[in-house]
């Protein structure tokens, strides 16, 4: 929504103000106000993070864990052990019921949350905030 507004705000403040350097001035610090918004919500995400991280309990601290594994066993499953018992199955002659499927929509969405394969992750690469 901020992003949206920019455009229209920067036109504005060339209305209003007179001064060439101040104008351009207000005009970059608007543009980038989406951005100082978006590394500062990166920034608190990434302080929960590590304090769950260091978390005694398993419960708070293994959580990002359980759920890597689990994609990590659904994706398995879908591309490497169904295709593969299906074929030797059919290739045996075994007849057997249909194997369980799911939504891989939904798991590679939460997948790629916890990969960091979002805009933020794009956006520091290109900044060159690290490496």
């Amino acid at each position: 929504m901020l992003t949206a507004l920019i455009g229209p705000v920067t036109n504005l403040v060339g209305k209003f103000i007179e001064d060439k350097d101040a104008k351009n001035k207000l005009a970059h610090e608007i543009a980038t106000m989406a951005e100082k918004h978006a590394q500062e919500l990166a920034k608190g995400q990434l302080e929960i993070n590590k304090a769950e991280a260091q978390h005694k309990s398993i419960f708070v601290a293994g959580w990002r864990p359980f759920i890597g594994w689990t994609c990590g066993v659904a994706l398995c499953w879908h591309f490497v052990l169904a295709p593969v018992t299906m074929f030797l199955c059919a290739y045996l002659g075994v007849t057997i019921q249909e194997l369980p499927s799911f939504d891989m929509g939904s798991l590679l969405t939460i997948l790629g949350g916890l990969l960091g394969l979002g805009s933020l992750r794009t956006y520091e690469k290109q900044k060159g905030l690290t490496k």
